[in-house]
């Protein structure tokens, strides 16, 4: 009798279990985030896109997700001198990778239509459902879906394989491998606004009355004729309704229609760099008076031009482009593309001066153009690296003929939306743009991309500038310029040289050397024509190894360097000097105080190519120069202020003059010896700016300081952790490379540590890392649970830190 009841109170326990876990299932919405769960196997795996495959020993993944970031088998690095990629990849390894997810749907949604939508996967994706082969998809930069509504099986387990091959040498840069952005499963009625169907417009636009144009395409999938009721509501930037249109239609079975409808809007608030004020479009199809699908759009209202007298106005207001290019990877996390990740990024290029991001070499992830949307940060949307000509034997170029048409299509289509991209751009340093039938290609491109949206201008990066390649730049509205600034502003450079021969030429810095800022923005300054500026590069990256310090041309023996070090921030998102030079040009009563090392920070290279001038001098933020006591040392300041005086422990070196007429630059020949270096800049006679530096002890503590005490508990959410090496008085020693060691308790995870050497070899994901420059980083994601998470940090002879993250 007692075991009769002990298993009948188990058996209820159990059904409360059960009946827990079903309701406790997030109701399928219209859009759901498909990255948790995935099961992952690097290398081959015959069959595995049969359901009846046995994937229990796959690793089980979230996405995003980067396989080449990890530590190699049996390593603790994820570098390798004999990868296959290179200096280009940054000695990372590609290769083939399969993900599985299994997932049920209930009956209940069986009228339903369901979309699988991969925003980025690199690259050459195969993917299957439940065994059936639904496509390939060759580029690993632009985003794609699929239909699988009529092979999805109704309470029984349903099997999505994605199988991913980067294989050989086909990127000049780090590219990560997998499925390194969002992937989401839509479900829709059948008759719904279709993917990416929402276009809207703002063709009149001043301060007392905007016009907003929605374009909105609406599919029928029913066997019947539908008739609907489109209805738009425009919100304003406080959440409140502002206007709403209705428009009727009929829609045939299986057609597709596109209705289109126009509002008048006064007194609009603008978007702009200063004021990113957003508006949102809500979307509804009503059938019979229900509501059966509905769409929000974020927009703004904004109007651009370009032209080669008044320069880019924004809002009928000049602007210069601030700008700086940008590659995909999210530094010591690879390319995963956590959205916390993407907009760290413009968070700091934004407040580091930047106004504009070039997105180089390829669209860039949703995320990241949200967040440049609601910062107020310009985007150049850009579509290849390369067209029909390869520039590695497996890149792009094997499946550019077939694919450009519905890859272009899928980025202007996906991004249009954005009040943040200003510019389309068909492609960077193409190569061969002088013949003929490349300047054919360049106007079929800037053709399809202006029928699909005629209210952005068309760009391409163009290197090797001389007049043969005018019939290439007559193709396009703003003519992309790569390094033709020259360092001699007291000659004439290219833009003068052609604007010269071309008045009528619109022309933008697509790339310039970090070395010519100075010159590079000047040009931007005097001259209308010259719309902006854009450097190589505003945020440093895995691959291009060492063009920022050995240079052109590069070798196999440049190992171990696996970063470009060429960015005005570094892979973990601080300042580096070049950046603080841009300070001194781009802002007011900036200061800052770099010292050059009595001896070169890495190995010089004795054939780097006079033209390789990706690097920045060498200057480091360090007055601990122990051994060098009474020799002179080379000091030199940063500085927008009129005049700068430099102190050595409370003795002044005397004043100097900085501003254009030097450069934004004052140097002195300081003899060394340790305390305290202080400048004072000076605007007139009032004290404007101070900045200081200092000889620090030995490391005796850790210092934590997070981006973010508090993050969401969505499984996704970042928080970066700097960790800084420093002295008693809690000076951070950048001499100090002592190891790192964390622990994390809570609802959360260590996904990755760095610390911006270029050299080093260590892993990114084992919970420790050493100093360089006296300190390191760690980044924690949240779990899917609220709670208080605790990150400590030890090191041997070092007092410890520890510090709390709440999720909620």
């Amino acid at each position: 009798m007692k075991l009769l009841k002990s298993n009948l109170n188990l058996m209820i326990l159990i059904f409360i279990f059960a009946s827990l876990r079903i309701s406790a299932q997030p109701e399928l919405k219209r859009n759901n985030l498909f990255d948790f769960n995935w099961r992952f196997h690097k290398g081959g795996a015959l069959g595995a896109e049969d359901t009846s495959f046995d994937d229990s020993s796959w690793r089980v993944v979230d996405l995003p997700h980067d396989w080449s970031i990890e530590d190699l088998p049996g390593t603790s690095s994820p570098f390798n001198m004999d990868a296959i990629s290179q200096v280009n990849g940054g000695f990372t390894t590609g290769g083939t990778g399969w993900y599985r997810k299994t997932f049920t749907i209930p009956k209940n949604l069986s009228d339903k239509q369901f979309i699988i939508m991969f925003e980025g996967v690199y690259m050459n994706a195969d993917v299957w459902i439940n065994g059936e082969f639904l496509g390939n998809h060759p580029y690993g930069y632009t985003s794609f879906w699929f239909d699988i509504s009529h092979k999805i099986k109704f309470e029984k387990e349903n099997v999505l394989t994605v199988k991913v091959k980067n294989e050989g040498e086909n990127s000049r840069w780090y590219s990560g491998s997998g499925i390194y952005r969002h992937v989401w499963l839509n479900v829709v009625s059948p008759v719904h606004i279709t993917t990416w169907g929402n276009y809207i417009t703002t063709p009149k636009v001043t301060e007392k009355e905007a016009v907003i144009n929605i374009k909105t395409s609406v599919v029928n999938q029913n066997p019947k004729v539908s008739k609907i009721t489109l209805v738009t509501k425009i919100f304003d930037t406080k959440g409140q309704e502002q206007l709403k249109v209705e428009t009727e239609k009929t829609i045939d079975p299986g057609r597709t229609i596109e209705v289109e409808q126009e509002i008048k809007l006064n007194k609009p608030d603008l978007w702009s760099t200063d004021s990113p004020l957003l508006y949102k479009a809500i979307s509804e199809i009503h059938e019979s008076e229900s509501l059966i699908d509905q769409v929000e759009t974020e927009f703004g209202i904004r109007s651009i031009s370009f032209d080669a007298v008044n320069g880019f106005l924004l809002n009928g207001k000049p602007l210069k482009l601030k700008g700086g290019c940008v590659h995909h990877d999210n530094g010591i996390l690879g390319s995963r593309a956590y959205d916390r990740a993407e907009e760290r990024r413009v968070e700091l290029l934004k407040s580091s001066g930047f106004n504009a991001i070039r997105s180089s070499h390829n669209p860039p992830s949703p995320a990241f153009l949200n967040a440049c949307d609601r910062m107020g940060m310009l985007v150049i949307d850009e579509s290849f690296d390369m067209w029909k000509e390869e520039k590695n034997p497996y890149d792009y170029h094997l499946y550019f003929s077939d694919w450009w048409k519905k890859d272009i299509e899928n980025m202007i289509l996906r991004d249009r939306n954005h009040p943040s991209v200003i510019m389309w751009s068909i492609g960077n340093e193409i190569p061969n743009r002088q013949k003929p039938e490349v300047v054919e290609l360049a106007k079929i491109l800037g053709s399809y991309i202006r029928l699909i949206d005629p209210t952005r201008p068309i760009t391409s990066a163009v290197n090797d500038l001389r007049p043969d390649k005018d019939p290439y730049f007559a193709t396009l509205d703003v003519a992309g310029y790569n390094y033709a600034s020259g360092g001699d502003h007291n000659q004439k450079n290219l833009y003068e040289i052609d604007h010269e021969r071309l008045p009528q030429r619109v022309m933008v810095g697509t790339e310039s050397y970090p070395l010519e800022a100075f010159g590079s923005w000047m040009d931007v300054v005097d001259h209308p024509y010259v719309t902006g500026d854009f450097v190589w590069t505003a945020f440093d990256y895995i691959g291009e190894a060492s063009i920022g310090w050995r240079g052109y041309f590069q070798k196999q023996d440049f190992f171990p360097w696996n970063l470009a070090f060429c960015g005005d921030l570094d892979i973990c998102g601080w300042k580096q000097a070049q950046s603080y030079y841009r300070d001194a040009l781009w802002k007011e009563n900036k200061i800052s105080i770099w010292v050059t090392p009595p001896q070169p920070s890495f190995a010089l290279n004795p054939e780097r190519q006079s033209w390789s001038k990706w690097h920045w001098i060498d200057a480091v933020n360090d007055w601990n120069w122990k051994g060098n006591e009474g020799k002179i040392i080379k000091v030199n300041i940063y500085s927008s202020c009129g005049e700068v005086e430099l102190f050595l422990n409370g003795k002044s070196l005397g004043k100097k003059i900085t501003g254009r007429s030097t450069k934004y630059l004052a140097e002195w020949q300081v003899p060394y010896e340790a305390g305290t270096l202080k400048a004072i800049g000076y605007t007139g006679k009032k004290q404007s700016a101070v900045a200081e530096l200092h000889s620090a002890g030995e490391a005796t503590q850790i210092k934590l300081s997070p981006d973010r005490n508090r993050i969401k508990s969505d499984g996704q959410d970042l928080s970066y952790i700097t960790v800084e090496l420093t002295d008693n008085n809690g000076f951070c020693n950048p001499k100090a490379e002592n190891q790192v060691s964390f622990e994390i308790n809570g609802p959360g995870t260590i996904i990755a540590v760095g610390n911006a050497n270029p050299v080093s070899l260590e892993s990114f994901q084992l919970p420790h890392r050493k100093g360089w420059h006296g300190r390191c980083m760690v980044v924690v994601k949240s779990n899917t649970n609220a709670g208080k998470i605790i990150i400590k940090a030890a090191s041997p002879g070092l007092k410890g830190s520890s510090l709390e993250i709440e999720s909620n």
